[in-house]
């Protein structure tokens, strides 16, 4: 028996069975607002039962709009997902993308290259994290006229962005462990993405300056040579603690600047039979949720990750709309959680 193939219902059907042009059964769909509600009405009612369609490529090219905004990260999303922190941002993207019928496409290095993934990404606008002005890719983005809003970048001309307040927060985790008598600290900052920012600082240079303004106030300075640097991941945090061990640090306490960080600094710590805080305290920053959990839990600098994804979003949403001039700026709040991986200063003797 041969099979027969079902034609698929196109526009012409419709606008035939409704007696209208082809030109008004588009209305119905992408403008309704242009037909009175009954012609309207009836145009989807014999739309409906004859099971037509529209093509979504063809409602795209129609609208110019693909309903669709894209996530921008500099790295690699195997690399990006293995820090809770993205996940947690991204639900926040996704949450107020969702609630005004967008979707959200991920654009990360495509074979190594940021640029190919830009150019084959279908999008209405994009939330770009972590990249600086200067970045090529910006500029990219800039030319094609796509809108757009940064994370985690210092402002820049005419577009909208979104961060914390970094080295407040950094300068009141310090201002802690000065508190419990610390003063021989060890920083595990996050390792820069390529095209880092020239000029302009970035989350990594806030956070260090509130580090090392806490500790000049009591007169102790943080060197170079207690700054180490790491992914922003549990085996950099691993990582970054057994380099600086096997150089000869001993430090009472340590200041990641990521949470996944410090809790990898936990690890390898347990891995030496320290005990946290009697022998070190270790602070971290984020306040992902797995920080509560840790043992013994982490104290750290809480920001709003998920409302930091959910504001990103809303300023992109307006900048698409076109009702955001001139483009915001939201600088939202952070706060020191004391946990239990923080307590008063060990004796030197012997260290």
């Amino acid at each position: 028996m041969e099979h027969q193939v079902t034609r698929r219902v196109t526009i012409a059907d419709v606008a035939e069975a409704a007696g209208v042009s082809k030109t008004a059964v588009s209305f119905a769909f992408n403008n309704p607002g242009r037909l009175n509600v009954d012609t309207a009405s009836r145009i989807m009612e014999i739309a409906d039962s004859l099971g037509y369609r529209p093509d979504p490529v063809a409602r795209m090219l129609t609208q110019r709009r693909t309903g669709t905004i894209g996530l921008l990260t500099p790295q690699a999303l195997a690399s990006i997902f293995s820090n809770p922190f993205f996940g947690m941002f991204s639900a926040g993207v996704a949450a107020v993308a969702e609630e005004a019928g967008y979707g959200l496409h991920f654009i990360s290095p495509l074979h190594g290259s940021l640029s190919r993934a830009i150019a084959r990404a279908t999008v209405d606008g994009v939330v770009a994290i972590g990249l600086a002005a200067d970045h090529p890719e910006i500029a990219e983005i800039r030319r094609a006229g796509l809108p757009m809003t940064t994370v985690d970048s210092d402002p820049f001309d005419k577009v909208a962005s979104v961060d914390v307040d970094d080295e407040g927060g950094a300068r009141a985790a310090a201002e802690h462990l000065i508190e419990l008598g610390h003063r021989d600290v060890l920083v595990v900052g996050i390792e820069r993405a390529e095209h880092a920012p020239s000029g302009a600082e970035d989350t990594v240079a806030r956070r260090m300056r509130g580090y090392r303004t806490a500790f000049a106030a009591v007169g102790v300075d943080i060197p170079d040579r207690d700054v180490i640097v790491s992914p922003a991941t549990f085996a950099g945090g691993v990582a970054a603690f057994e380099r600086a061990w096997e150089a000869g640090r001993r430090p009472t306490a340590v200041l990641g600047m990521s949470d996944a960080i410090a809790i990898g600094v936990i690890r390898a710590l347990r891995d030496h039979r320290l005990s946290i805080p009697r022998d070190v305290s270790v602070v971290g920053f984020d306040d992902i949720e797995l920080a509560q959990t840790t043992d013994p839990p982490l104290t750290t600098v809480h920001q709003p990750i998920r409302g930091k994804g959910e504001e990103a979003a809303r300023l992109l949403l307006a900048v698409i709309a076109g009702t955001s001039e001139p483009p915001g700026h939201r600088r939202l709040a952070t706060r020191l959680i004391v946990r239990a991986s923080t307590g008063p200063a060990p004796a030197q003797e012997g260290r």
